[in-house]
């Protein structure tokens, strides 16, 4: 009798304990990983961990309707990533949606309002002189006329204590002591510049709109413009500018708003005392593009607490060393430049001297969230598209818990009902689904809390209704190949022949499904945006997972329990008994005796 073959045969019966052995070496090594990364739940995404949703539509400027393309659009989002990340909300999203449209999604735990003001202030950032300013509305005092011999530092570009305080904005100056230099205070400034002056003792940076903007016997920086210089646009300007009330919000919506940048304009701003201002101001001399870094620093060595520092390219260098050398010329109380964002004024230093250097430092009375928002002004406030708020959704913690909550009982209410369907309908063959079930859903979970911090992917309710599909997904796969064991068992085979003969039919048509599946998750993946997205990703993800269960785990698991006397016998527990499945008695071929040649015996016929 001949020895049975070995090799092929040999090698697919040991090829189940090693793909078994592969599968869970992987799920040590991803779950270990996890645990090493410290990242051991997913990433929530803002419908379930609670936060702000904001949906910015990109509006085009009059005759620039194609500047809203795709490479505006991405260069929009990277600034905008740039600028919330710079508040500390390291898993805030920003993404696309559509053509014309932005969402920002910020989770709980960050100042949602100030992120809120940060993403949504859109327009490009200018650096423009102060020719006029003063309160503004019922807060305003009356405006003395302003006297430059009393308002010129005692040297220009003078710095010292007597010029500025730089703790805390007091006047440093001995009461009475008429020096020239007490004239300006707030928060002080080394290199020379201070920001947003208030007056003090009688003296005020706010001349009369009735009078000239520049001193008598000084020059106005270059490009500026002059309300009392005369011509209809100026005086316009002027009766604009003396008629501002930026106590009024509906005012301060719209001064200064889709004006050019080299056309003088009226604007509000705040003060260092957070009473609202109005400012005429002249052409654009530095564009926000011209800021190459800005940064808030708490500066210990001269004990001016948080500072914000400046730091320009080399075109933007020299643009900042015209203007503040042409403003320090005139050491008046319109020594003066704002930074004026989205038609707003953010701050608004002086200058004592010309700044040279490429960089500056702007101090005094700074909060550190007042520092650090200033500084992702300056640094991230030049967007190539100009955008309006078109909605904000808050969600709290408490709903977001809740509906969580509510994901959670429903993928548990499916998963059971799938058990049941299993354990009702193949019995014994649920000891093969089951586990296969388990091995899918902590592979799921385990990618998905990588894949927050590796590709920031958050868990929302969508996605979570995509891994709730993938249940039934994974659990037809396991059907359908048990269906075909069974279709053999009928035709009469025992279970051993009939797993590996049904398992190619199997294969096929689950990899067709699966694709099928896939390609459709793709698809809403590329075509979708925001929480779509979740569902789809979730969906191509767990439809991935599913094709390496069932190879790797279901396939061998069902080849060695088909050795095992329970499967192999067909108990009627099992699921493959041949009673209940109506099998075929098993053909069995019979040899048929040669016929005998030559004459017959007439005692054996």
């Amino acid at each position: 009798m001949a020895a049975p073959k070995k090799g092929r045969s040999a090698s697919a019966q040991s090829k189940p304990w090693r793909s078994l052995a592969l599968i869970l070496i992987a799920i040590v090594a991803l779950t270990g990983g996890m645990f090493a990364s410290g990242h051991t739940t997913p990433r929530l995404g803002i419908d379930l961990a609670g936060g702000t949703s904001i949906t910015l539509r990109a509006v085009p400027e009059r005759g620039q309707e194609s500047a809203i393309n795709k490479t505006n659009m991405d260069t929009a989002v990277d600034i905008m990533n740039r600028r919330v990340n710079g508040l500390g909300v390291s898993e805030a999203e920003v993404q696309t949606q559509g053509d014309r449209n932005i969402i920002v999604n910020i989770p709980k735990g960050t100042n949602s309002k100030q992120a809120r003001e940060q993403v949504g202030t859109t327009a490009k950032l200018y650096f423009r002189p102060v020719l006029a300013t003063e309160p503004s509305g019922a807060q305003a005092p009356p405006s003395p006329t302003p006297n430059p011999s009393s308002s010129a530092s005692g040297k220009p570009g003078a710095t010292g204590d007597k010029a500025t305080d730089k703790t805390g904005g007091k006047d440093k100056t001995p009461s009475g002591s008429g020096s020239p230099s007490a004239t300006k205070q707030g928060r002080a400034v080394t290199d020379g510049l201070k920001a947003d002056a208030t007056p003090t003792n009688g003296a005020t940076g706010s001349p009369d709109p009735k009078t000239s903007t520049t001193p008598k016997g000084s020059t106005p920086p270059k490009g500026s413009a002059s309300p009392s210089a005369g011509g209809d646009a100026n005086a316009k300007l002027q009766a604009q500018y003396a008629a501002l009330d930026c106590s009024k919000e509906s005012v301060r919506a719209t001064a200064g708003k889709g004006v050019k940048p080299t056309e003088p304009t009226v604007a509000c701003g705040k003060d260092s005392q957070g009473l609202w201002s109005k400012f005429l101001l002249g052409p654009a001399a530095v564009d926000g593009t011209d800021v190459k870094k800005a940064q808030a620093v708490f500066n210990t060595q001269n004990g001016s607490g948080w500072t914000v520092t400046m730091e320009f390219t080399s075109k933007g260098a020299k643009k900042f060393a015209d203007v503040t050398g042409k403003l320090a010329q005139n050491q008046t109380p319109q020594n003066e430049f704002a930074i004026v964002l989205d038609g707003n004024v953010v701050s608004n230093p002086y200058v004592q001297q010309a700044l040279t250097g490429g960089n500056a430092e702007i101090s005094g009375r700074f909060t550190q969230s007042e520092a650090q928002g200033l500084s992702n002004m300056l640094s991230y406030g030049a967007l190539p598209l100009t955008f309006k708020e078109d909605s904000v959704t808050t969600v709290t913690a408490a709903l977001g818990g809740d509906q969580l909550h509510a994901g959670l009982i429903a993928g548990a209410i499916g998963l059971a009902l799938v058990v049941i369907y299993l354990l009702i309908f193949y019995r014994g063959l649920s000891v093969i689904a089951i586990p296969s079930l388990l091995v899918s859903a902590i592979l799921t979970y385990v990618i998905m809390a990588l894949l927050g911090p590796a590709i920031g992917f958050a868990l929302n309710l969508p996605a979570v209704c995509g891994a709730i599909v993938a249940i039934g997904i994974t659990a037809d796969s396991f059907i359908v190949f048990f269906e075909r064991i069974r279709d053999e068992i009928r035709e009469g085979r025992s279970l051993r022949p009939s797993v590996e003969r049904a398992w190619p039919r199997a294969r096929r048509t689950i990899l067709v499904s699966d694709f099928v599946s896939f390609l459709a998750a793709a698809v809403l993946f590329i075509v979708t945006v925001g929480k779509v997205q979740g569902f789809a990703f979730t969906l191509g993800l767990t439809t991935v997972l599913d094709v390496v269960v069932v190879f790797l785990f279901t396939k061998p698991l069902m080849t060695i329990l088909a050795r095992r006397k329970f499967f192999a016998n067909g108990h009627k527990w099992s699921g493959l008994d041949p009673k209940a499945l109506g099998a075929k008695p098993p053909l069995r071929r019979t040899r048929r005796p040669n016929r005998p040649t030559g004459p017959v015996d007439p005692k054996e016929a």
